[in-house]
């Protein structure tokens, strides 16, 4: 059977293919009511479907915005991307999802892959863009949003949140409950020593303990970001003759597998262990205790990333903007707020929730 073309809708409907063109795009020009009526009905007799591929190559891009994230198995990432793809929605777009696992090579694979496709833009959650993934970028000359990421390359654009600061309230927090000192789990040797969310969420901590007089020497212990890592890290950390009684967590993950490990060592939470983490996952609320966490408004974070890869008037240069409301910077920060629950050791969390000092 011959394929339906627009140019068999346009006979049947007794008008033109640019018509046929408009009704089907909704525009750029209007159509009259009648006309309209006319191609919708000629469309579903004949059974016509356009064909999104070639309109791709003529029109240079497609209804679809790539998203690649570290790995969509971690809460976090996961309901980031969940977000991203509500966003997009919204702006009747359609996205696809690759996962990097946190490898160079597999990230600028799909760099590649989408690109080639021809997406509309592409919203990247990176955990340190590599030359080759930059290289890359500029060769396809592509409309590219770091998310979670302070840029350090790719024309200066980026959805962030205060990481530092959020992590300064989380240990100022810690510190006010009395402890000594607030130990902190923080990346792997990979993580890069610039631009990544756990290299600042670090970076507040030492500067909250600083700022304390706490000394930081021995306290910043190396870990996994997946609970399940974390959890045997934990249980060495947690059985040693040195165990803290305060803990600050990069992730929230990572909280989630040292409160698995206090649990199996009978250690209480937080009467023994205090224990913070940064995220605020869903599954936070739901710990036993629930988890203290440093928290964001995701939804309007992947609101902003979108509207910087569809739209040209936004990506103009300009200041960097602390939220998305009145602002256009290229570089869209959001604030941190800490989330108390029970885990820190407070009794009564409602009375406890502040933001940014």
């Amino acid at each position: 059977m011959a394929k339906v073309t627009r140019d068999d809708v346009a006979r049947l409907a007794g008008t033109s293919t640019a018509v046929v063109s408009y009704v089907i795009n909704d525009g750029p020009r209007p159509v009259a009511p009648a006309t309209r009526e006319r191609v919708l009905a000629a469309i579903k007799e004949l059974g016509y479907r356009p064909d999104r591929v070639a309109q791709a190559m003529a029109s240079r891009r497609t209804d679809l915005i790539g998203l690649i994230v570290p790995d969509a198995r971690q809460p976090f990432f996961g309901e980031l991307a969940h977000a991203v793809e509500h966003a997009a929605a919204e702006r009747g777009k359609m996205v696809l999802v690759g996962n990097s696992d946190y490898l160079d090579d597999r990230e600028v694979h799909y760099l590649r892959a989408f690109l080639g496709m021809r997406v509309s833009g592409l919203i990247l959650i990176s955990t340190g863009l590599s030359e080759r993934a930059a290289l890359e970028i500029d060769a396809w000359d592509a409309r590219v949003v770091l998310l979670h990421e302070r840029p350090e390359a790719i024309d200066d654009v980026a959805v962030v949140l205060d990481d530092v600061g959020g992590a300064q309230l989380a240990t100022r927090h810690l510190l006010e409950h009395g402890h000594d000192s607030v130990a902190c789990l923080g990346g792997i040797e990979s993580t890069p020593e610039h631009g990544d969310p756990v290299t600042d969420h670090v970076e507040g901590w030492t500067r909250a303990m600083k700022e304390a007089g706490k000394s930081v020497e021995g306290r910043l212990f190396p870990s996994p970001y997946n609970r399940y890592d974390t959890y045997r890290v934990a249980l060495g950390l947690l059985s040693g003759p040195d165990r803290p009684t305060a803990l600050f967590c990069s992730t929230d993950d990572q909280a989630i597998g040292v409160l698995r490990a206090a649990r199996e060592l009978d250690i209480d939470v937080p009467g023994e262990l205090a224990v913070v983490g940064f995220d605020d996952v869903k599954e936070a609320g739901l710990t036993d205790p629930p988890l203290t966490t440093v928290g964001s408004d995701r939804v309007e974070m992947a609101k902003a990333a979108v509207d910087l890869v569809l739209d040209d008037s936004l990506r103009a240069p300009g200041a960097r903007t602390p939220s998305v409301a009145g602002g256009k910077g290229r570089v869209r920060q959001f604030p941190s707020r800490l989330v108390i629950r029970r885990s820190c050791g407070c009794d009564s969390p409602p009375s406890c929730n502040y933001g940014p000092s």
